[in-house]
């Protein structure tokens, strides 16, 4: 554990129970926003080659009523 670490983790026990609670959610947060852009990144990449396949022929679209009957069926 670094020194920095400590010396954080020895001001967060300072805080009152609201404000630490505050600080967890805005560690979360911070951790769930560098994967988010991660993620964009990829659905990005995914949504580009499915477009390219629609465009070029390789998969055929499916209609909404196509996709309503095989729920039905």
């Amino acid at each position: 554990m670094s020194e920095n670490f400590k010396n954080i983790l020895d001001n967060v026990k300072q805080l009152n129970p609201q404000e630490r609670a505050l600080m967890a959610h805005l560690i979360i947060a911070s951790l769930e926003m560098v994967a988010d852009n991660d993620v964009d990144e990829v659905w990005a990449e995914l949504a580009d080659r499915r477009y390219d396949d629609l465009i070029t022929g390789k998969v055929k679209g499916v209609t909404w009523d196509d996709i309503k009957q095989r729920i039905q069926d």
